[in-house]
């Protein structure tokens, strides 16, 4: 368990001040505190702590795991699954992981009750101070928001739940990495749009046989016990300790899925799989939890003169499998990158990079991602889509890249990449329907 830091005997201010320990806020703390900045890393809760996810890192969470030198200590508490077993409209396929330079082909399964310490308390020993148990109540000294950036804060007044004190933790740069229902979020100036794609999930543990098999399972469709499609997809992720993770998601734009109860499509889903995994009562390990994900950078702005918001918090989940820690992971890092070269030249302006790096790493795939799920909504089409794809696997294998976001760059930039996802995709969507795609693309939505 990470060790933390009092209030009391805090030695601001600090370089950067970082709210949120999860994914995206320990990434950050650890990239700047290895290259030598002084950095107060504020986490609300105390860790080891629950935390509602799938526990599913892709090759691409490895990649970033690996750079922090702490792939070793997630093989320890994890489990590692060599690939995807998808099921829809009755087929099914297997496929592994592919094999594409600067990714590994194998990704784990671990809690994030066991991943996020271990990230916040790498970025302590690599000298950040890290305050659990303290809530981040509101900016200090905001400034007014202009069009189309964040506010400025002198930094951000804590609460430590344990003894009930307040105190200010000052810092040169503000990093906002709390989620998506962020307070502080709210209060230097971010919102959604919501035109874009949002997530809601829901997961629940149980016991099982085959807790440790090597797939991580993916089912595209969901009925009722009277056989009837109903909107959704569900996962089964086995954790190799006894346990699966087993959870149903929505991805939705235009209000497609309003009115859907996730309680009752996990209900579904559940009744749809138990007999082959030994889902019933008695496995059950609790009720249910759940949550809401926008995606595709759906939350903004992103950067104002001295603060920055990153993972969740700036609505980084990938749209087309509702991946999130590989984005936390990433944007902390690239994050740290601007914020160091901002902190090196004493020149805030360093922070409009940040925009810039987010565009190159994500812009031209996000627009992809966005039109996708905007098509797939419409259930006539997601069963065509899926009714060919998983009964063709060199269709499944040119996908599973894209849909993870494994393509390997070569020397191609994100334009490049973002059209030729639109040429394999043309393989999968009816001809109509890529159309709308393309369309959508070259619009900017």
């Amino acid at each position: 368990m990470p060790e933390q830091s009092s209030l009391v005997n805090s030695s601001g201010p600090f370089d950067v001040v970082v709210i949120g320990a999860g994914p995206s806020g320990s990434s950050c703390a650890l990239w700047l505190a290895r290259a030598g900045w002084s950095v107060a890393l504020i986490e609300k809760k105390t860790f080891p702590r629950e935390k509602t996810c799938g526990d599913g890192l892709t090759p691409r969470s490895v990649r970033q795991l690996a750079d922090m030198g702490l792939e070793a200590s997630v093989a320890s508490h994890g489990h590692r699954f060599s690939g995807l077993r998808a099921f829809g409209f009755g087929a099914s396929i297997e496929i592994k992981w592919p094999d594409v330079e600067h990714f590994p082909n194998y990704g784990y399964t671990i809690t994030r009750f066991n991943l996020d310490g271990l990230v916040a308390e790498a970025a302590r020993e690599a000298g950040a101070t890290l305050f659990t148990g303290c809530d981040a109540l509101e900016l200090i000294e905001p400034g007014e928001q202009l069009p189309g950036a964040l506010r400025s804060a002198r930094g951000v007044l804590v609460k430590e739940k344990a003894s009930g004190r307040t105190s200010e933790v000052l810092g040169r740069y503000v990093v906002v990495a709390d989620g998506q229902n962020s307070r502080i979020g709210r209060e230097v100036g971010t919102q959604r749009n919501r035109d874009w794609p949002l997530g809601m999930a829901l997961r629940g543990y149980y016991t099982s046989d085959r807790h440790a098999e090597p797939w991580i399972d993916s089912h595209l469709d969901i009925r009722t016990p009277d056989g009837v499609v109903v909107p959704g997809y569900g996962w089964i992720f086995p954790l190799g300790d006894g346990r699966v993770n087993v959870g149903v998601g929505l991805l939705s734009t235009d209000g497609a899925f309003k009115g859907v109860n996730t309680t009752k499509l996990q209900d579904y889903f559940v009744a749809q799989t138990a007999a082959e995994w030994g889902l019933n009562e008695e496995s059950c390990l609790g009720a249910p939890t759940g949550g809401r994900l926008p995606m595709g950078l759906a939350i903004g702005p992103r950067v104002g003169p001295n603060t920055l918001t990153i993972g969740d918090a700036a609505g980084t989940v990938n749209p087309f499998n509702g991946e999130g820690i590989a984005y936390g992971y990433e944007t902390g890092r690239l994050a740290a990158s601007v914020l160091g070269e901002a902190l090196l030249n004493n020149d805030s302006s360093a922070l409009a990079l940040y925009e810039e790096k987010l565009e190159t790493a994500y812009g031209d795939y996000y627009k992809v991602a966005r039109a996708f799920v905007r098509i797939i909504s419409e259930p006539k089409i997601l069963a065509a889509c899926v009714g060919l794809g998983l009964r063709v696997k060199p269709v499944m294998r040119a996908l599973l890249p894209i849909m993870s976001n494994l393509m390997s760059n070569d020397s191609s930039g994100a334009p490049e990449l973002g059209y030729r996802a639109l040429r394999q995709l043309a393989g999968v969507v009816p001809e109509g329907a890529f159309k709308l795609l393309t369309r959508d693309r070259t619009s900017g939505a």
